[in-house]
């Protein structure tokens, strides 16, 4: 018996339609997968990078700390020097004058030292700081993408069981929602409340 031509064969114009749209589905749930692969990249190294941030700026506060306690100490040998000279008078003996003022001196300097290293340190923590900050903000963009590409492949596969193109229309509003905020964690255009 010859074939009827497919117009005239409902079903297999619907069989051939449904393949087509779940090769579509298939094919468009891939990249979603390939886009939440990249959000997942950028969500793992905003996170180390914001981890490492932190812990430099916490060594170069504790290497300001030491500084501080260093100049402190300089200030007190200098006070403690002056003390010396002012209650040996003029019977100190010229020697023991000279070494005092000297050891005063050398005081001062480191003390000026100090204070000079400290700013500098300062301004080494404070970069750091603004770099955990600046991961501290993408974070958050990546952790929305991938939920929402997540999704997004939840319910593109849902639409190939349904046969739904509903259901695929949402999951593409949900991944493109899902790549703006991955997007968005790469170039921080926009900062998320959070």
């Amino acid at each position: 018996m010859p074939e009827l031509p497919e117009v005239l064969q409902p079903e297999a114009s619907l069989e051939a339609a449904a393949k087509r749209f779940t090769r579509r589905v298939a094919l468009t749930t891939a990249v979603y997968a390939v886009v939440l692969a990249i959000t997942s990249l950028g969500g793992n190294n905003a996170m180390k990078d914001t981890l490492l941030a932190q812990q430099q700026a916490s060594d170069q506060w504790a290497f300001y700390q030491a500084k501080a306690i260093r100049e402190h100490q300089s200030r007190v040998g200098g006070l403690l020097a002056e003390l010396e000279l002012a209650a040996g008078g003029a019977a100190m003996p010229p020697a023991a004058r000279a070494r005092i003022e000297e050891i005063r001196s050398r005081l001062a300097a480191d003390e000026a030292r100090y204070a000079a290293e400290k700013k500098e340190i300062e301004v080494e923590a404070r970069a750091r700081e603004r770099e955990r900050d600046l991961g501290k903000a993408k974070d958050p963009n990546f952790d929305f993408a991938e939920v929402l590409l997540q999704i997004a492949i939840v319910v593109a596969s849902v639409s190939i069981l349904a046969s739904s193109r509903p259901l695929f229309g949402l999951s593409i509003l949900f991944a493109a929602a899902g790549a703006l905020l991955c997007l968005n964690g790469y170039l921080l255009l926009v900062r998320l409340p959070v």
